[in-house]
């Protein structure tokens, strides 16, 4: 390094980058993000190895989705300091985001032998999950809701993962535990096609009826809301469903036909048109 670089480094106060960061993360919030990012990059001209400008740096370029660059920043904080648990979070974050799991998850054991804080192992989980490392990751989850019964994000992927292996009660049992919270639109769905397996056609419906309050354009709910009514003997309103189905996703067409036809409650049409327009004149 350059020896008057190396003065800077030196010489420069400690409360200068604390005053830097302070005034970085009040521009962030502000929604001035240009000034926020500008405030971090020149005192790191002056100082580049600070370890918290540095970190601070790198979560601006992480929220704007500049993996690369935020990697690079979180490496010089670490380099830094190496035992920053916050530090070592936002790189496994970012190590995920560009699909390193291993050195995420290495990142992490190290933030949780340093201090075993919630947000490492819920980061960990998200991890091995993302990964594909089902048996580590419904290990990492339950280890998280025998800890935080309530914690809905467990229950949901643990619901997931037990669907996933084909055991429909538990799976019914964890997302019924996740949807005593404000839950989103993606755990109704869930539970949905888990009571659909099991035969429970009614609160199927009930549970897409749920995901579409949420989320109205959700297409998927819509067409498998069709066919659980469909199911019921209603079909009345299981056409209502397809004709929705049909207008915010017109590639369901096969599957609207497919299901009117295969069911136990259906109909047929003499041909593919007179589907489409009855589809077409339809209302949910």
């Amino acid at each position: 390094m350059h020896p008057t670089i190396l003065a800077d480094l030196i010489l420069m106060p400690s409360t200068q980058a604390q005053d830097i960061v302070r005034r970085a993360v009040a521009a962030f919030n502000s929604g001035r993000h240009q000034d926020a990012q500008k405030l971090c990059e020149r005192g790191l001209a002056r100082q580049p190895l600070e370890p918290t400008l540095n970190h601070l740096l790198a979560a601006m370029l992480f929220k704007q989705s500049q993996f690369s660059s935020a990697g690079e920043r979180i490496a010089a904080s670490l380099a830094a300091d190496p035992d920053r648990g916050s530090a070592l979070l936002l790189a496994a974050r970012i190590a995920r985001a560009v699909g390193d799991f291993d050195t995420a998850l290495s990142h992490l054991d190290r933030a949780i032998a340093i201090a075993p804080q919630r947000d490492a192992f819920l980061e960990k989980a998200r991890t091995l999950d993302q990964a594909g490392r089902k048996p580590q990751a419904q290990d990492s989850w339950r280890a998280i809701l025998d800890a935080i019964p309530p914690h809905q994000e467990a229950a949901a992927r643990l619901g997931r993962l037990a669907f996933e292996d084909g055991d429909h009660a538990l799976a019914a049992s964890y997302l019924e535990r996740a949807i005593a919270a404000d839950a989103p639109a993606s755990v109704w769905f869930d539970l949905g096609l888990v009571r659909q397996d099991l035969r429970d056609h009614a609160g199927a419906a009930a549970a897409y009826r749920k995901a579409i309050d949420i989320k109205p354009d959700f297409a998927e709910a819509v067409l498998n809301l069709g066919v659980a009514l469909q199911e019921t003997g209603d079909l009345d309103h299981a056409m209502r469903a397809y004709a929705q189905a049909y207008r915010l996703r017109p590639s369901t067409f096969g599957r609207i036909a497919q299901a009117l036809t295969s069911a136990s409650h259906g109909r047929l049409w003499l041909d593919e048109a007179s589907l489409r327009r009855s589809l077409d004149g339809e209302r949910l």
